[in-house]
């Protein structure tokens, strides 16, 4: 029984992450406002996941009953600080994220002082930090794709992300014998963290003879951002074991939730952004 049920979890995998994989290639292939509603639709959900999480919401765990809480005023003023971050991002650009950033954190601090002794203080930095976490590196997806010929570019942060995931996964599979950190995630390897680095690296310089774009430049930002990934996911990894729960929701059949399927985006996406300015200044990519 137990041997079935795993096939079947495999097979549910298996076809959940085709589908994803072929909505993130449509969604990112159209870009501009296609782009930015999924970008705020997952940094919304994924900021409820972390808050059910880490217990803002004042309801059970994701994965431990049915209840998901309810909204509190704390909560809305991130939330609030999140949807102004997302409008700013889709009209302005770079141009004033960081006043949009700066207001969220000005508006929480409100809520805190006004509604005084409602929250305590470990709330309102948790409530700040959940915009943050998901805001601002999801932020940096939409910037790579919509600036010149970004889209050439931003096939990186999968490459970085998802690719790197899976030959790690691969890799570890075969030959990892060595636990990288057994408390945070057993089943992750030092081998496959290697197979997932190099990989990553392998496929960038493939993908830059396919758009003949200068290949040594992306096998080292394929390999940076395959490098931070595995700090994402073991970050994501953490907040999972020190609350006890297996996934962070269920929105995806067989993945989870959008923290775990998109967590070891949030750290590879600001670090293309950033590569992608630093060595490619002159190449009319950025």
């Amino acid at each position: 029984m137990d041997e079935r049920k795993g096939k079947v979890m495999f097979v549910t995998r298996l076809i959940s992450g085709i589908v994803l994989v072929a909505l993130a290639v449509g969604i990112v292939l159209l870009g501009g406002p296609v782009l930015m509603v999924t970008i705020a639709f997952l940094t919304l959900v994924g900021m409820w996941e972390l808050y059910s999480a880490i217990g803002l919401t004042g309801g059970e765990l994701a994965t431990k009953g049915k209840s998901l809480g309810k909204m509190n005023i704390l909560l809305a003023a991130a939330y609030v600080g999140a949807i102004v971050y997302e409008v700013v991002l889709f009209i302005f650009g770079e141009k004033y994220l960081l006043v949009s950033v700066i207001l969220t954190l000005l508006l929480v601090l409100a809520v805190y002082v006004l509604t005084y002794p409602k929250f305590h203080a470990d709330q309102v930095m948790g409530a700040f930090f959940g915009m943050a976490y998901l805001t601002l590196p999801l932020g940096c997806l939409y910037l790579v794709r919509e600036r010149p010929n970004g889209l050439i570019i931003v096939v990186l942060i999968f490459i970085s992300s998802w690719g790197a995931d899976t030959l790690a996964y691969c890799t570890g599979v075969l030959i990892g014998k060595h636990k990288m950190s057994p408390h945070l995630s057993p089943k992750k390897s030092v081998e496959g963290a290697i197979g997932g680095i190099v990989g990553a690296a392998v496929l960038g310089i493939i993908y830059a003879l396919i758009v003949q774009q200068p290949v040594v430049i992306y096998a080292v930002i394929g390999a940076a951002g395959a490098l931070i990934s595995i700090i994402g996911d073991l970050a994501a990894s953490g907040i999972k074991r020190d609350k006890g729960i297996k996934d962070y929701g269920r929105l995806i059949p067989g993945h989870g939730g959008i923290l775990d399927r998109f967590d070891s985006m949030l750290f590879t996406a600001p670090v293309i952004y950033f590569l992608a300015l630093v060595f490619l200044p002159s190449t009319g990519l950025m």
